[in-house]
């Protein structure tokens, strides 16, 4: 066997066998995601999500109460410190339109227990110290106003409650009972108190599994209160999308990878580890070319201000999308590939050309098995010469050097569908 073609089959075997350890290992608890319900969610591609809560203000992560291992009555009186002036979700909403992003996820509550919102199961709550405000009621109004779609992020666990730390050990039943009755109590508060809710994101699932957090009745609450909600995998239960974080792993059902900017979730200034927009614009690609969802994090400081660092990038990333958009909404995989060049994606009866490796004036793929009527550039809009010798095809007359700076796009028709030709394996 010629090594490219093994290759190629070694990818094609690869791909089928990931699959079908994917579909195996599912769950089976829980209703199949429904694709009338997940479609404006997969059409959208692109969201924002948004850590933030008491731990904002003295800037070291979300963990901190965890890693410095802070008495709670200790970490409870950044509570009665977090007061956000500057506090402004319209100014939030408009920054993640104008980066294309559809959607933003607010953390309602993190782990260590503190609630952005009004819960008259807790006391533990922005209205009931400092800042006197129930924070998500503003944010939901802004993204309702916006005509933005809203979710609410949510973690099962409570390290204020005693005995849960160190995370993820053993609680006794009592406190079992504390934590699902707690969570039960503010899913529905959540669910009932802001509107319309399109995304229920859960996590924190780290003590006693589905059945300690009775996961189905909380599904069925949710799915009750807000018929169209989408809801994530971290109940214990499938729900409607899977969301591996920090990871391009693609799925057989609907998925989202969630990524911070630089290495850390919650507001952390000195972590100057931020990601370049071209890869960040990389790992956007990656998602949508393979079916799944990108879901990028900004963390807004103890006063509501997103740094300077994420700001910059966001307006880099809508920038790019202004002109590119057309090859992420909606997009899933092209039968057509250029792994030499990058990355490919599909949408309706065009393929996007996602080009990592600028190859100069030509640029050149195979295995096409359909005839390619046109290409052009989105960046500048020029057409490209076309030659093409069976599945051969070769795009001449175009920048000898990139255009954009950060990732190309050449958008392809073709005379009928998109098709791969036959790989000879033989």
């Amino acid at each position: 066997m010629k090594p490219y073609r093994f290759f190629i089959l070694l990818l094609f075997l690869s791909s089928q066998i990931s699959n079908s350890v994917a579909q195996n290992s599912l769950p089976t608890t829980d209703s199949e995601s429904d694709p009338v319900k997940t479609k404006w969610w997969t059409d959208a591609r692109f969201g924002m999500f948004i850590h933030w809560g008491v731990y904002s203000s003295p800037g070291r992560g979300e963990w901190l109460m965890y890693q410095e291992h802070i008495p709670f009555s200790e970490y409870a009186l950044l509570a009665d410190q977090f007061n956000p002036q500057k506090y402004n979700p319209k100014e939030w909403v408009a920054k993640a339109k104008a980066a294309g992003m559809k959607y933003v996820v607010l953390t309602t509550r993190h782990h260590d227990g503190f609630c952005l919102f009004d819960s008259k199961v807790s006391d533990f709550t922005a209205p009931k110290t400092g800042s006197k405000r129930d924070l998500i009621k503003e944010f939901a109004d802004a993204c309702h106003e916006a005509g933005m779609r809203m979710g609410f992020y949510y973690s099962l666990q409570d390290w204020h409650f005693p005995g849960v730390l160190p995370q993820g050990s053993p609680v006794n039943s009592s406190t079992m009972k504390l934590l699902a009755d707690q969570a039960r109590d503010q899913v529905r508060e959540l669910l009932t108190n802001y509107g319309k809710v399109d995304i229920l994101w859960f996590d924190g699932l780290t003590v006693d599994g589905p059945e300690g957090w009775h996961s189905k009745e909380l599904l069925e609450i949710a799915r009750k209160l807000q018929p169209e909600i989408l809801i994530n995998d971290r109940s214990g239960l499938p729900g409607d999308f899977a969301t591996p974080e920090n990871v391009v792993a693609a799925q057989p059902r609907p998925w989202e990878s969630c990524f911070c900017m630089n290495r850390t979730w919650g507001y952390a200034p000195n972590d100057r580890n931020y990601k370049p927009v071209n890869e960040i614009l990389r790992l956007l690609a990656s998602c949508a070319s393979q079916s799944g969802n990108f879901l990028l994090n900004v963390s807004p400081d103890g006063e509501g201000i997103i740094p300077v660092e994420q700001d910059e990038l966001l307006k880099k990333i809508g920038k790019w999308m202004q002109v590119n958009g057309k090859a992420i909404y909606g997009a899933g995989p092209s039968p057509v590939v250029a792994p030499n060049l990058g990355m490919t994606s599909r949408v309706g009866d065009k393929v996007y050309m996602l080009i990592q490796r600028w190859p100069g004036s030509t640029v050149p793929f195979a295995w096409c098995g359909s005839k390619v009527k046109s290409a052009r550039m989105l960046t500048t809009g020029q057409l490209a010469r076309i030659e093409q010798k069976g599945d051969r095809v070769w795009l001449h007359d175009l920048p000898q050097t990139p255009p954009d700076p950060w990732l190309n796009v050449i958008e392809l028709t073709f005379e009928g569908e998109p098709k791969a030709s036959e790989p000879a394996y033989r």
